[in-house]
């Protein structure tokens, strides 16, 4: 008899890092097997989509993608963003629809995913293409044609991959600086703060990265509740192709600030929302963070004129939140909204107009003392300026920065970085990666005292070339939550867009397990 030593070990260390979940189970056993300790290790793989950026002529689009640097795996690495599908009439098509938003039903499939079956060939051109981990490479697209991009990362490019999507519209109906950090697949998303009204052009975008068709629904609730839709099950977004629908045809309902919710039930997307309102120009609208008793929304700039504070309750169960405005000194409620009432499955909303009186700050919701702690999910419209001369941008509730996040396309000038600490006091290290056509790192070191906003012009590399990314690392303390603001003024008007930096998952923990898993052989 022989024995011969399993690689199921590292079979689920490999499994992990790809998918970055991994448990233990020997042959026989009903239960995990414990774990002696565990480890992280890089990922693998990681996956980002970009949404189609503009349908205006005078749309100029800035990509920017980026790895930091850090231990990574081993082996070949790439790092392409590809475009989608060209439109087709046979199904296949990425938007059956026309100039008016509204969807063709013949794009409609049934559970299955088969109603539409799409080819199983690769996306498009490349469009960006990294090549190394500590220097971003850009690449531009300028008109209303540019597609949505799909894209991987494999091997050392793979842990805290990002791409930034920066559109400048100077005029008309889409009017804006559009950011949105290219997001990852999923099968959930919920969206506070979308609209039906006339005065909004409320457009979501659905990517579809995969080699198979994938299935969507899209619910809409107001503040009474579920919106009547017409139109919203069993949408088709065929294979490497994108799909964007005017929520305003999915409900007879016009409704000013509601909440979407994004299921699949075959496959999976990315998913965002462009924002455009007629009196304030356009942004992109990234899904809020998973329901949670208490959220963060960080980044709301000192003079901001207006902000809309827009939640929702997903659960059986009302939530009663205290609304706190973490400033740059302290935290404290705002004078006549200091609780907000979210009815369960309804969408609530408060103009806390110009809450941060000319300092920077932050929003933290958390249940009111005493009362239930209900999930929400929540978001803000942020407004600059005044008159024909406002600008609207967005803020999500996110995740904390946690081991590390990155934000893409910076500029010599423009960005500001806001950390906040809504707990315990933290220490966090920014590193400004070298320039995209040149320059050195900087890396510097903050402290974020508990319960304030410290908002601030980040570090520049020297000799700056290009475009760079930032990067946050939480070294010790409390929670981190972090935005970079972007503002790049047009003709009086402050054009701005807001990112979050949510911890990037660049590692997968992987558990280490205690029992023989040898086999033997006769």
């Amino acid at each position: 008899m022989k024995s011969t030593p399993l690689s199921l070990i590292a079979g689920t260390v490999a499994l992990a890092a790809v998918t970055g979940f991994a448990a233990f189970n020997a042959p026989g056993d009903s239960a995990p097997a414990t774990s002696a300790s565990a480890s992280r290790l890089p990922v693998e793989r990681s996956s980002l989509l970009c949404p189609a950026p503009s349908d205006s002529e005078l749309a100029e689009t800035a990509y920017t993608s980026y790895t930091p640097a850090g231990k990574g795996t081993s082996g070949e690495s790439a790092a392409e963003l590809k475009e989608t599908r060209p439109v087709t009439d046979d199904g296949t098509s990425t938007e059956k629809s026309d100039k008016s938003g509204k969807t063709d039903k013949s794009s409609k499939t049934d559970e299955s995913g088969k109603g539409d079956k799409a080819d199983a060939g690769n996306a498009g051109k490349t469009v960006v293409a990294l090549k190394e981990t500590g220097k971003p490479v850009t690449a531009d697209a300028d008109g209303g044609d540019a597609p949505a991009l799909v894209g991987t990362a494999t091997g050392a490019l793979a842990p805290g991959w990002s791409t930034q999507q920066t559109t400048s519209v100077t005029a008309g109906s889409t009017r804006g600086l559009l950011g949105v950090s290219c997001t990852a697949p999923d099968t959930e998303f919920w969206f506070p703060g979308v609209s039906t009204a006339a005065k909004a052009q409320d457009y979501i975008h659905l990517t579809n990265p995969d080699s198979s068709a994938a299935v969507v629904d899209i619910q809409l609730f107001g503040p009474d509740g579920d919106l009547k839709a017409d139109v919203g099950d069993g949408i088709a977004v065929p294979a490497h192709s994108s799909v964007a629908m005017l929520l305003s045809t999915l409900t007879g309902e016009a409704v000013d600030d509601a909440t979407a919710h994004v299921t699949t039930r075959s496959g999976r997307v990315g998913a965002v929302v462009r924002g455009a309102r007629e009196d304030s120009g356009s942004d992109w609208l990234t899904a809020s963070a998973d329901p949670s008793a208490t959220v963060v929304l960080p980044g709301i700039p000192a003079d901001a004129t207006s902000v809309q504070l827009i939640a929702y309750a997903p659960g059986e169960d009302d939530a009663d939140v205290e609304v706190q405005l973490v400033g740059k000194s302290a935290t404290f409620s705002p004078a006549g909204n200091d609780t907000l009432h979210v009815k369960s499955g309804m969408t609530a909303s408060v103009d806390l107009k110009n809450v941060t009186r000319k300092e920077p700050g932050s929003l933290r919701l958390a249940p009111v003392e005493g009362e239930r702690a209900t999930p929400i999910v929540a978001a803000l419209r942020v407004v600059r300026g005044t008159g024909s001369a406002q600008e609207i941008a967005y803020i999500p509730a996110t995740r904390p920065v946690g081991a590390r996040a990155s934000v893409a396309d910076n500029r010599a000038k423009g960005s500001t970085l806001s950390l906040v600490a809504p707990g315990a006091t933290a220490q966090v290290k920014v590193t400004a990666s070298a320039g995209s056509e040149g320059g050195e790192q900087t890396v510097k070191s903050y402290t974020v005292k508990g319960g304030t906003t410290l908002a601030f012009t980040p570090p520049v590399p020297s000799g700056l070339k290009g475009a760079y990314a930032l990067t946050v690392e939480t070294e010790s303390g409390g929670p981190v939550y972090a935005a970079r603001t972007l503002a790049l003024p047009e003709d009086g008007v402050q054009m701005f867009t807001v990112q979050t930096l949510p911890d990037d998952r660049g590692t997968v923990e992987v558990p280490a397990a205690v029992q023989d898993l040898t086999v033997l052989d006769d």
